[in-house]
């Protein structure tokens, strides 16, 4: 389904309450201000095709478990504030979780359609970190929803997200995950690219799609070449389309890294790529952001995961366009 404006606007203006003002599931889309209508004047108009994947690279060696079906050995856990309302606003007198004394209550294995499977509640915002450090890889896994939801409000969708070379302490953004790069998984947007954190950023192609939020872009082979940076309201942007299968099924992703440059793959179709990882200090000195760890983020709802796996690789596919 779309990434509906209306039905997810209590996320994103959590994310970005400066960006974009709160809003019901009845409300219209809020007006875009004129800094923001400069910013996506020149984005070509969206055009949908058909996206396969050539090319796809032959493993470079054995492939890596990270899960190894009886408990959570390699993932630390992490929670952010008690009340995920204020992450992205904390109080003077807020502190987040940390490392949880009950873990078990927030993350572990259980047994779903007659195999294991890693569990996150989802209740409160965490994430779990794996302590591997990786370049040059495909990862694969498979998720799907549980039947719990936490999100803010009913009408916002499930919510998580895979992310990827993550660096630095847990808790660094928002006292509630490490700085990385997204893989969103989010009912309707399972694919966007998300930077993590003030700083991160990445290259991408888009085109102009008024149907979703500001700042309205999909991803789009041959389209406007734009940054997109965590913590801005250049935030992110939306896969080319939603490939997820009906809650209660299971979903396969696929994520292909090599260097700096990154494939979103969702159930065998290639819904982004991004070029250019990067973290920015103060200073503008830039750095490639090329390798680090895997985390799972708890953010909203329950999640299962299973088979997932790490290869080395030595070249990324290719993402081929067809109209």
């Amino acid at each position: 389904m779309p990434f509906n404006q209306a039905a997810t606007c209590g996320v994103i203006a959590a994310v970005l309450p400066l960006a974009l003002p709160a809003c019901t599931s009845t409300d219209a889309p809020p007006a875009m201000t004129a800094d923001q209508r400069a910013a996506i004047a020149g984005d070509p108009a969206f055009r949908a095709a058909k996206l396969t994947l050539a090319d796809i690279p032959a493993p470079a060696g054995a492939a890596i478990n990270l899960f190894n079906g009886r408990d959570l050995s390699g993932w630390s856990p992490w929670l952010g504030y008690p009340d995920p309302s204020v992450t992205y606003s904390p109080g003077a007198q807020d502190r987040p979780i940390g490392v949880p004394q009950n873990a078990g209550q927030h993350f572990g294995v259980r047994m779903v359609d007659g195999a294991p499977a890693i569990w996150i509640k989802g209740e409160t915002w965490g994430s779990l970190l794996h302590s591997a450090d990786f370049a040059d890889y495909h990862l694969r896994m498979e998720f799907k929803w549980g039947d719990k939801t936490y999100a803010p409000r009913l009408t916002d969708p499930q919510n998580n997200g895979l992310l990827y070379h993550s660096y630095g302490p847990q808790g660094a953004v928002w006292g509630t995950w490490a700085r990385s790069a997204e893989f969103e998984v989010m009912k309707g947007s399972t694919g966007m690219i998300v930077p993590v954190g003030a700083g991160v950023k990445a290259r991408t192609t888009v085109g102009y799609d008024p149907s979703i939020i500001y700042p309205h872009r999909r991803f789009m082979p041959g389209g406007r070449d734009i940054d997109v940076i965590g913590n801005t309201a250049a935030w992110n942007v939306e896969g080319h389309s939603d490939r997820e299968r009906p809650v209660g099924q299971w979903n396969v992703l696929d994520l292909y890294v090599l260097g700096d440059r990154a494939v979103h793959v969702v159930n065998g179709v290639p819904v982004m790529a991004v070029r250019d990882l990067a973290t920015v200090d103060a200073d503008g000195n830039r750095r490639p952001l090329n390798r680090g760890r895997i985390q799972f983020q708890s953010e909203g709802a329950e999640t299962y995961l299973r088979n997932i796996t790490v290869t080395p690789i030595r070249s990324l596919p290719r993402i081929v366009s067809a109209r």
